[in-house]
């Protein structure tokens, strides 16, 4: 077994996160794959798993390893790409990571369609509420909600979110209608804690940061659960926008407080620069931005 396939094998037993799962992914059988990645352990001095009766683990060089076996796998297949001209059908695996709640309740449909689209394009997809670095973890597009540093990274902005202060009808016809953030003082809050900074929300008004800090009696860092609350009539909470599309439409939750609300947070697609991109990659993000850009989750 060449270096390349060694690499290949660590990778996929790195992913599976056990041996059998990657030999089956690979075809291989297990014994192969395990003396496989032993003789790349002996060979570069350095243990890359910790392995325990029941699981792998990544050690702190193998994390770094990967990383990098990642960077060197994904430019071979694109330097292959380019040379074939496989701009004329894409095929190949992309990777695509976001947040797990937007992965669910916005990119999921997205990438429905864009499988129909490219039969020949497979997704890995990774939802994690996290910052996944792109480039050390072998990511190729990420869906990301926030002001973007400069960086090499090509991003292509895609539309924006709301931080969003709900409840329903029903609390709002019992409690009344909040108009000042002092209101907030006499009503039922639940605290979707993932949206809090320093265990404060941050609104704005004529330009100026307003803190306040909720009195909740549910605190809760699942945002699913929150508006579930909400809609219970367990009182107002604040989420992003694209997670009420849904149940504003339904008439299940109203917006209050809007001309308190900060500035809207963008969403980008990012990538690799453009010089990179193979042709796989390309296809996934120009299906992104068109079908993104229209969705009303991001402009509402």
């Amino acid at each position: 077994m060449d270096r390349l396939q060694t690499m290949s094998v660590f990778v996929t037993v790195a992913e599976e996160e056990s041996f059998a799962a990657a030999s089956r992914r690979l075809n291989m059988s297990p014994p192969s794959v395990t003396r496989a990645v032993s003789n790349l352990e002996e060979r570069l001095g350095a243990r890359l798993l910790h392995r325990t009766t029941r699981s792998l683990q990544l050690t702190d060089a193998g994390t770094r390893y990967l990383g990098d076996c990642r960077r060197i796998l994904s430019d071979i297949v694109e330097a292959d790409e380019h040379a074939s001209g496989a701009h004329a059908a894409p095929r190949g695996l992309v990777s695509v990571t976001a947040s797990v709640p937007f992965g669910g309740m916005v990119l999921a449909p997205v990438l429905n369609s864009l499988l129909d689209r490219f039969p020949d394009i497979s997704l890995s997809v990774m939802l994690v509420d996290r910052i996944v670095h792109l480039m050390d973890e072998g990511i190729d597009v990420a869906v990301r909600i926030a002001e973007l540093p400069d960086s090499t990274l090509s991003a292509i902005r895609v539309g924006q979110v709301r931080r969003a202060l709900c409840a329903s009808p029903e609390y709002l016809a019992k409690s009344g209608r909040p108009k000042t953030l002092e209101d907030l003082l006499d009503h039922e809050l639940i605290d979707f804690t993932n949206m809090a900074q320093g265990g404060e929300w941050l609104f704005s008004k004529d330009g100026k940061v307003e803190h306040f800090k909720p009195k909740a009696r549910l605190h809760v860092n699942k945002a699913d659960v929150a508006i579930s609350a909400a809609i219970a009539g367990r009182g107002l909470t604040r989420v992003l926008s694209y997670m009420t599309l849904e149940h504003i439409k339904a008439g299940a939750l109203e917006f209050v407080l809007e001309d308190y609300e900060q500035p809207a947070i963008p969403v980008h697609i990012v990538h690799k620069e453009s010089g990179q991109t193979t042709a796989r990659v390309r296809a996934v993000v120009d299906h992104l931005v068109d079908h993104l850009r229209k969705s009303p989750a991001l402009n509402h």
